[in-house]
């Protein structure tokens, strides 16, 4: 009787390791999904973007952050990886993060001129602002700004 219960205490073992080892690889499937659904960022320098631009008849959503930020960082984790934003980001939009104290961000911090951070600029082809946005946006109110920029 001691002999059949280790075996089935065993199977439970084997069973757990099974089960726990499946449930980690679903989370990992997961996390790879979560991103893809979100905004997808160009990257390229700001004069191939702005050509870009021009060549595909789309305005330029430009997510002006900085590495220190504390709400950018949530706009990252949060809202640019929502589905909903993705969306319509993705299909109607130029989308680009820089990071304005580094690479091409000082230059275009001179141009674009910031009060705070994040700063989200939707800006035409020709390098014009069409609307600026300053602080966190929730996925819902991204998604009705993002709606109401008149395509170009």
């Amino acid at each position: 009787m001691k002999g059949f219960k280790h075996i089935i205490y065993l199977l439970a073992i084997v069973a757990l390791t099974f089960s726990t080892a499946e449930a980690a690889d679903g989370r990992k499937k997961e996390t790879k999904v979560k991103p893809e659904a979100g905004i997808k960022f160009t990257e390229g320098n700001w004069a191939a973007i702005l050509k870009r631009a021009k060549a595909e008849k789309k305005v330029i959503f430009l997510d002006a952050y900085t590495t220190w930020c504390g709400p950018c960082k949530l706009l990252q984790k949060n809202v640019f990886t929502k589905p909903e934003v993705g969306a319509l980001f993705n299909q109607k939009f130029i989308n680009v993060k820089v990071d304005m104290e580094s690479g091409e961000g000082p230059k275009l911090a001179q141009k674009y001129p910031l009060e705070g951070y994040p700063t989200l600029f939707f800006i035409d082809s020709d390098g014009k602002i069409v609307k600026q946005v300053i602080g966190y946006q929730n996925p819902e109110t991204l998604v009705s700004i993002g709606k109401a920029i008149p395509a170009i």
